[in-house]
């Protein structure tokens, strides 16, 4: 039998979706696994929407539409990105697509190619480097910590950028250590991006999930580089929609061209009920995402609280997002039942199968020293994983 081809061995499977699989086999078992793994919203799409979306099932909106979205669809991110960011935009500026993800594959598939450097600043979500594989560049990690709270510097970024530099990809707030870039801080960054003539990728997803008042800035707002911004949104984290599977890519012409030409072989058009039911979730009633940012940031503060009393454990405080990311290389050497806790792919595993507590392992994001816990579920559940953690670790030794 021939071989497949080289790009399969460029990539391994999501270890976000490998670990909640896990949990649910275990669950499916009748064991009582606490899941802080899902990056998702643990509440239901709001009512609006969801008969936004039954509406168009029942007036058989159910055919092809064209490949990037319906035109009101792509309106209402216009609409957003001047009400919500003061950005003016066109409809010739937007791509709607098969959820973030897919218009992220679209826009770094038409700009990079074999020989383009993309600077990642890590930890990082676990797509960004592949995707970046997969269209045969070479990704050019810059490592980040609680120092400089999880955010890469322009000393850091001038150190890393080559003549064959393409993109830099920044996620704000970020997934996995809900760290924000400051106004300030984004347009230093600008100013490199400028001078070295480069394309970044601006992953706003979350930028409705911030706490603590603080402000979301959106970099197509720094206007001497709005045709180098790329920038990546949808509907999946802030109205609770990650299964209807609808995201969208703003960036110039060039691009949303090219990445139409892509979208409209692989994918063609994102689904036609699920349009319909993002275009009530931009432009309808508010109030029920107001509600669950509160609740967000109510179990923010809670679980920081209590995971700060894990022995020896650090924590940044997330700023936005839902998600903890959590030091625990002191444990590293340590052992149960004879067994060396080496790394933190270990202590997932001894989570997991001894404490019923599924987390994410740090180095699906880039790091060896952290874990990754989401809030993104009941506090009941989140101070009982939490605990479990607290009481399993006087068994390492």
């Amino acid at each position: 039998m021939k071989k497949l081809a080289k790009r399969t061995t460029k990539v391994t499977r999501s270890k976000t979706l490998s670990v909640t699989a896990k949990a649910n086999e275990l669950k499916a078992k009748g064991e009582d696994i606490v899941v802080l793994t899902v990056g998702e919203p643990d509440f239901p799409t709001p009512d609006n929407i969801k008969k936004s979306g039954i509406k168009a099932i029942n007036d058989n909106f159910t055919k092809y539409t064209a490949e990037g979205g319906i035109v009101e669809l792509k309106q209402a991110v216009v609409k957003k990105y001047k009400d919500d960011f003061g950005v003016e935009i066109s409809t010739k500026n937007v791509i709607c697509s098969n959820g973030a993800k897919h218009a992220l594959a679209n826009v770094i598939l038409s700009v990079c190619e074999k020989g383009d450097e993309v600077i990642i600043p890590q930890p990082a979500w676990v797509s960004y480097p592949e995707l970046v594989r997969l269209a045969d560049a070479k990704t050019v990690d810059i490592n980040t910590d609680e120092k400089t709270a999880f955010k890469v510097t322009p000393e850091m970024l001038k150190k890393a950028i080559t003549e064959k530099t393409k993109l830099i990809i920044l996620c704000s707030p970020s997934n996995p250590t809900g760290a924000i870039y400051t106004e300030k801080e984004l347009r230093d960054i600008g100013k490199l991006v400028k001078k070295h003539d480069l394309y970044i990728i601006y992953d706003e997803i979350y930028e409705k999930l911030i706490f603590d008042n603080r402000k979301h800035f959106c970099m197509l707002n720094i206007k001497d580089i709005m045709d180098n911004v790329i920038s990546i949104n949808g509907v999946s984290k802030t109205y609770a929609m990650t299964g209807w599977r609808i995201g969208y890519a703003v960036a110039n012409e060039e691009i949303i061209d090219a990445s139409h030409k892509i979208q409209s072989h692989m994918t063609s058009n994102p689904n036609s009920i699920a349009q319909k039911a993002a275009l009530e979730a931009i432009l309808g009633d508010q109030s029920e995402i107001d509600r669950m940012r509160k609740i967000f940031q109510q179990r923010r503060d809670e679980g920081y609280k209590l995971i700060k009393k894990i022995p020896h454990a650090i924590c940044y405080k997330p700023d936005g997002a839902f998600y903890f990311f959590v030091d625990f290389s002191y444990y590293f050497g340590k052992k149960f039942n004879g067994k060396v806790i080496k790394t933190n792919d270990d202590l997932c595993n001894f989570f997991i199968t001894e404490l019923k507590v599924a987390a994410i392992t740090g180095s699906a994001f880039g790091s060896d020293k952290h874990i990754r816990f989401s809030f993104a579920t009941s506090q009941e559940r989140f101070n009982l994983g939490i605990n479990r953690i607290i009481k399993g670790l006087e068994l390492l030794k």
